[in-house]
């Protein structure tokens, strides 16, 4: 049995990532954590955890991120870190835990996703000449665009395309530079996040595109990860070594 322990269990993910562990075979939680938490069931603080956690899964805020890779590092617990948005100095925060303990960190957190940018990676070796666009939606709240997982995606692509360049901002009369994938943000209504890669010839064009239906996938995935993790080594680990291991 996984013990898990969730950071943000009063946000919206995360109570749908109690909800789904409570619901596993294989996993109980251990504990839950929320600043927000008045009392009761869900500790406010870290530091008045008493019970013992396999593995941490968190969805709270990129700011607590450092506190919290602190508190797993003493306790040498695995941590799965949902949170985005994260600055430069909360990024050297995690590679620096990472040296210590294992830490999942992905900017998407669905194996769908991780599926479609290893797709994106073969379908751009398979056509080194091609044009490549990448075009994502998001409900009109979403504060960075373009998304995380667009980038991403982007960046797998720039795995076989090595001088390849994203153009987030494509604007004016320039012409498309032969070498660019573009990358196009839509933002509206209560979308939970489309995201489509268009790889196109003179004379064929490929689309792949992965469509959330819930934001509980992301949960699933979460719980994916926590299973992934327990038992490794001290390291950085993402999505990509669950579709690799598959």
């Amino acid at each position: 049995m996984i013990n898990v322990l969730v950071y943000g269990a009063l946000g919206r993910m995360g109570s749908i990532v109690v909800n789904r562990v409570e619901q596993a075979g294989d996993m109980a939680v251990a504990a839950g954590v929320d600043v927000y938490s008045g009392g009761g069931a869900v500790y406010s603080r870290l530091e008045e955890v008493k019970e013992k956690a396999d593995v941490v899964i968190d969805f709270s805020h990129h700011t607590l991120t450092p506190a919290l890779l602190d508190w797993c590092v003493q306790k040498n617990v695995p941590l799965v870190l949902c949170t985005t948005g994260h600055d430069e100095a909360e990024k050297a925060a995690i590679h620096a835990a990472a040296e210590k303990i294992p830490v999942f960190f992905s900017a998407n957190m669905s194996i769908g996703i991780a599926l479609l940018a290893e797709l994106a990676r073969r379908a751009a070796a398979l056509f080194p000449e091609a044009d490549i666009e990448i075009v994502e939606a998001h409900h009109n709240r979403k504060l960075d665009a373009p998304s995380g997982t667009a980038l991403m995606l982007g960046r797998a692509i720039q795995e076989v395309r090595p001088g390849a360049v994203l153009n987030t901002g494509r604007s004016g009369l320039a012409k498309r530079e032969k070498n660019e994938i573009g990358i196009q943000a839509v933002r509206m209504g209560n979308l939970p996040g489309t995201h489509v890669v268009c790889i196109s010839t003179d004379s064929q064009t490929i689309e792949l595109k992965h469509e959330a239906h819930d934001r509980s996938l992301f949960a699933d995935g979460a719980l994916s990860a926590a299973r992934f993790l327990v038992g490794k080594p001290a390291g950085l680990y993402d999505m990509k070594g669950i579709v690799d291991q598959a």
